[in-house]
């Protein structure tokens, strides 16, 4: 199997448009520290031929200009795409914008859990996805699920969703309600990714509100864990006067501290560690940050845009 981390930032990317954190001018500055990254998106393969989005990003079009695995072939039909399909893992904004991008009649195969069909279902706008040319496809839970390409063929792509503690999209909220921010339900799953076989190669979860004991055992001996890594501390954007809300009432757990993912994910014999979806304040994002040495030397390593891996 094959994955193309197509971005690595969180909602906004980095630096985030409106943000003048600094974090984010050193980014704008170029600084060769503080790369720049778009919106949470993984393109998955086991053939390089054709792709499955994991996540469909509002910087899709970018993502495709700076990969030529997700171009059309210069001796190709003069409308084709090796994009296969789509995996949605929520209803945030960052995960389904981008598939606005995918419209056009292009034959595309789009899994999500129901909760998440629906919400797309219910907006109008989602229709210039053409159900004759982009078939809806139920994610069950706690179901392995083998990516079908748009002729109905086998991809060689096996996933299994399942839920871990999360919330319901921000912009679904309905105001003046409580908002269960670690519930267990299809608003927020993982994929756990399997060889033809259903040998596990890899687990994908871009967002997570906390690590309860019963996924701590199933993370055990991963040999590739493509982990939430939104925010460093709960209260950072409180803290460096950019936001209000903490990342658990966003529905993400912390890097660090005791509760948080470096400690909790650190002695289960995870073969590799990687952070997705960073926010634009994590300090991770410097190279030269004593926060990114913290979390190197615990055995993490901090996703870029671009990064291959190879299963």
């Amino acid at each position: 199997m094959h994955i193309r981390i197509l971005g690595s930032a969180a909602g906004g990317g980095f630096p985030q448009w409106n943000c003048n954190h600094p974090n984010s001018r050193r980014a704008r500055r170029k600084d060769f520290t503080a790369s720049p990254r778009t919106q949470s998106s993984l393109a998955i393969s086991s053939d390089r031929e054709h792709w499955f989005l994991c996540n469909a990003s509002p910087d899709l079009r970018q993502q495709i200009n700076e990969n030529l695995i997700l171009q059309p072939q210069p001796d190709g039909p003069l409308r084709a795409s090796p994009i296969a399909g789509v995996v949605v893992t929520n209803a945030d904004v960052d995960h389904i914008a981008g598939l606005l991008n995918l419209r056009e009649s292009q034959a595309l195969q789009l899994y999500a859990t129901r909760r998440v069909l629906e919400v797309l279902a219910a907006n109008p706008i989602f229709q210039v996805l053409n159900p004759k040319f982009v078939q809806r496809r139920p994610l069950q839970l706690e179901q392995d699920h083998m990516l079908q390409l748009p002729d109905g063929s086998s991809s060689g792509l096996l996933i299994r969703p399942f839920a871990v503690p999360g919330k319901i999209a921000l912009w679904l909220e309905e105001k003046g309600q409580a908002v269960p921010t670690d519930a267990i339900q299809e608003d927020t799953i993982a994929l756990e990714g399997k060889s033809a076989d259903g040998k596990t190669l890899f687990f994908y979860i871009p967002g997570c509100a906390s690590m309860p004991e019963w996924l701590q055992e199933r993370l055990q001996h991963a040999p590739l864990l493509l982990f939430d890594g939104t925010l460093w501390q709960d209260n950072e954007m409180i803290v460096s006067g950019v936001g209000q809300k903490t990342g658990q009432r966003m529905g993400h757990m912390s890097l660090s501290g005791p509760q948080g993912s470096i400690a909790t994910l650190q002695n289960l014999g995870i073969e590799r560690k990687i952070f997705v979806h960073l926010n634009t304040t994590n300090p991770v994002l410097l190279e030269d940050s004593p926060e990114r040495a913290e979390a190197t030397a615990a055995g993490w390593e901090i996703a870029h845009d671009g990064m291959e891996l190879s299963l």
